[in-house]
């Protein structure tokens, strides 16, 4: 009887994580739709993004990891306009977020600083404006930040520059911005800080 119970437990218990699994899938279609449904998109390039599907992993420029969660968006140089939603703070396994190239505007969203497996974050060559938020500074994979030639405007926030000492970024580029203290220049200039990643004891 304990061995039929422990059996009908196992078996519950998978059912649960099936459908937990099932349902940050949906959660994760959910988010990518609402923002498709922000934005512009005059090539057609999210045509593929079809709600009805279980979801989002057969969607063109979706990638997904083998528990089927949303790891990378691939939609640079896609020809798309419009703003960037507060809900994609919630890919929460999301390592790459690859939207170089547009004409997105308005501000980062804070809750970009929950993307916590974050490795890429690539916003540059867009008409984003306000700050950068230092929400930022609690993705501690990021290995790759690029804001520049956008309208991004204020300081870039110590707790961004402290991944640079205490974190993986390997690579940060604010260049062509509006940002404090600085001074646009179309000539040739170090954008970028590249560093060895620290040694680990």
């Amino acid at each position: 009887m304990a061995a039929q119970f422990a059996a009908a437990t196992a078996v519950f218990l998978s059912c649960l994580l099936a459908l937990a699994a099932l349902a940050s899938c949906n959660t994760e279609g959910d988010i990518l739709y609402k923002q498709r449904a922000t934005w512009k998109d005059p090539n057609d390039v999210l045509v593929s993004w079809d709600p009805t599907l279980a979801n989002p992993c057969t969607w063109l420029h979706i990638t997904c990891n083998n528990d089927n969660s949303v790891i990378r968006v691939d939609l640079g140089n896609a020809g798309l306009s419009g703003t960037l939603i507060p809900d994609l703070g919630g890919l929460q396994n999301l390592q790459y977020l690859m939207l170089y190239g547009n004409n997105l505007t308005g501000p980062i969203p804070e809750s970009l600083g929950n993307l916590t497996s974050l490795e890429r974050l690539e916003l540059q060559r867009n008409a984003l404006s306000g700050a950068i938020p230092s929400s930022l500074g609690n993705i501690k994979t990021l290995q790759f930040m690029k804001l520049n030639a956008n309208m991004l405007t204020g300081t870039v926030p110590l707790e961004v520059l402290s991944l640079v000492i205490a974190g993986n970024l390997t690579e940060l580029n604010i260049a062509n911005n509006d940002l404090a203290g600085t001074v646009r220049s179309s000539g040739l200039r170090v954008t970028a800080i590249i560093q060895d990643k620290l040694k680990t004891t």
